[in-house]
C-alpha cells in the first residue's frame, strides 16, 4: 500500500458540520457504527454503546489529562529588557528537558533566539520568563523557562484551554472541563484524546457491572498528531514523538485479553490509545508486553498488521490527516471513507466536540 498518496484521504466536509461546542450533554452523541467485516453501518446512540459491547471485552482508555498549554506573552528583547513589546501566543507542545519546553509561537518570525518571553497574571504582575534556544520549522521554538515553584499551578493560573483552530472561538470557562474525559488523571496532553470525552462515570460503571473490564493507559497527546502533513505520499509521512506509559495492572489486562485468542476482544478508545497499544506490542516482538513508559512515532497506514486491538471508538477525523489513515487502516480505506459519506449526509458533528464511530 505504500503507492497511496496524502489525498486519496480527502473527503468533502461542509463548515456548518465542525461542532463548535461540546453537545448540552455528556454522552448524549451519536455514534455511527461500522462492521470492518462486510462494511456495514448503521446509526446508533452513544448510550447504547453497551450492545456492542461483549461481556469480557477489554475497554482501554487514555487517562492523559489535557494543560492549558496556549499562553500569551510578551517579547523582552536582550537589549532592551525593561521594554515588552506586541503579544505573542505559545502553543507548548512537549517537554523537552527539565524547566524545558518545545513550542509554537505565532508570529513567529518575530521571535528570534536569544529572546526574552514573559508571561503575566490578569493583574499585570508577570508569572514566568522564558528565553527563546532553538528556532525550529513551522514556527517551533525550544523554550527555557526560569524555574518556578509549580509550573502547572501557573499553567492553571495563566493558560488557555488548547482548543483545535478549527473550533472558531475563544476558550470559555467550561472547556476546561468538557475539553476533558472524566477519568483524566496524568497530565502533559496538549490535544484531548476526544473519543474519550463521551463517557461518562456512570457509563463506565454501568459497562463494568456488565462485565466489561477497564484498563487505563496514557499517552500525552502532541499537536504534531493533528498538524498538517506536508509531504505528498503516505510513506514519506513521520510523526512527532509521544510519550506514553504502560502501568503494570495494563499491562496484566492487556496481556489476558491478548491470550484468549479473540474470545476477549481490546476494545481501544482513541486512536492514541490504538498507537500506545500497537507501539508496545511492536517493541514486545511477539512477546506479552511489559509496564514501562517510554516515546513512540508510531504511525500506522493501511497495510498495517494490527496485533492487539480488536474493535476501536474513534470520533470523526480532519480530511487527510494521519489519523484517518490509521482508521483507514483498521476499516479499509474505501469503507471508512464511505461511512465518512454517510455521516456527512446523515449531518453527524465532526471533529473533537463532534459525534463518534465504532468499529469492529
Amino acid at each position: 500500500m505504500t503507492d497511496l498518496c496524502v489525498a486519496d484521504f480527502d473527503y468533502a466536509l461542509p463548515e456548518e458540520l465542525i461542532a463548535q461546542q461540546p453537545p448540552a450533554e455528556r454522552g448524549t452523541s451519536r455514534t455511527l457504527v461500522l462492521d470492518r467485516a462486510t462494511g456495514a453501518f448503521e446509526d446508533d446512540l452513544f448510550t447504547n454503546l453497551g450492545k456492542h459491547l461483549r461481556r469480557g471485552d477489554l475497554l482501554v482508555l487514555n487517562d492523559s489529562r489535557v494543560i492549558p498549554a496556549r499562553l500569551y506573552a510578551r517579547r523582552t528583547l536582550r537589549r532592551e529588557r525593561e521594554k515588552p513589546t506586541g503579544r505573542i501566543e505559545v502553543m507548548l507542545t512537549e517537554p523537552a528537558s527539565e524547566n524545558q519546553w518545545r513550542a509554537l509561537v505565532r508570529p513567529g518570525r518575530k521571535v528570534a533566539i536569544g529572546e526574552r518571553l514573559v508571561f503575566s497574571a490578569p493583574t499585570g504582575e508577570i508569572v514566568l520568563e522564558a528565553e527563546v534556544l532553538e528556532r525550529g520549522e513551522f514556527g517551533e521554538r525550544l523554550l527555557q523557562f526560569a524555574p518556578v515553584d509549580d509550573f502547572y499551578a501557573v499553567l492553571d493560573r495563566i493558560g488557555h484551554i488548547p482548543l483545535p483552530p478549527y473550533i472558531h472561538r475563544e476558550d470559555a470557562v467550561t472547556d476546561r472541563d468538557r475539553y476533558q474525559t472524566v477519568f483524566a488523571h496524568e497530565r502533559g496532553s496538549v490535544a484531548a484524546p476526544t473519543a474519550g470525552m463521551h463517557f461518562t462515570p456512570q457509563m463506565l460503571a454501568s459497562l463494568e457491572a456488565d462485565g466489561v473490564e477497564i484498563a487505563r493507559v496514557t499517552l500525552h497527546v502532541g499537536l504534531g498528531t493533528f498538524a498538517p502533513l506536508h509531504v505528498e505520499r503516505v510513506d514519506e509521512v513521520r510523526l512527532h514523538s509521544e510519550r506514553y506509559t504502560i502501568s503494570p495492572e495494563a499491562a496484566s489486562s492487556i496481556n489476558s485479553a491478548a491470550r484468549s485468542a479473540g474470545a476477549r476482544r481490546i476494545v481501544a478508545v482513541g486512536t492514541t490509545t490504538v498507537r500506545t497499544i500497537e507501539a508496545a506490542a511492536l517493541a514486545a516482538g511477539g512477546k506479552p508486553i511489559q509496564p514501562h513508559s517510554g516515546t513512540t512515532e508510531i504511525f500506522i497506514s493501511p497495510g498495517f498488521e494490527f496485533r492487539l486491538v480488536g474493535a476501536l471508538l474513534t470520533n470523526f477525523h480532519l480530511p487527510q490527516s494521519s489519523l484517518l489513515m490509521l482508521v483507514s487502516a483498521f476499516a479499509s480505506r474505501e469503507r471508512v471513507l464511505a461511512a465518512y459519506h454517510h455521516a456527512v449526509e446523515q449531518k453527524y458533528r465532526f471533529f473533537s466536540y463532534g459525534d463518534c464511530m465504532f468499529i469492529s
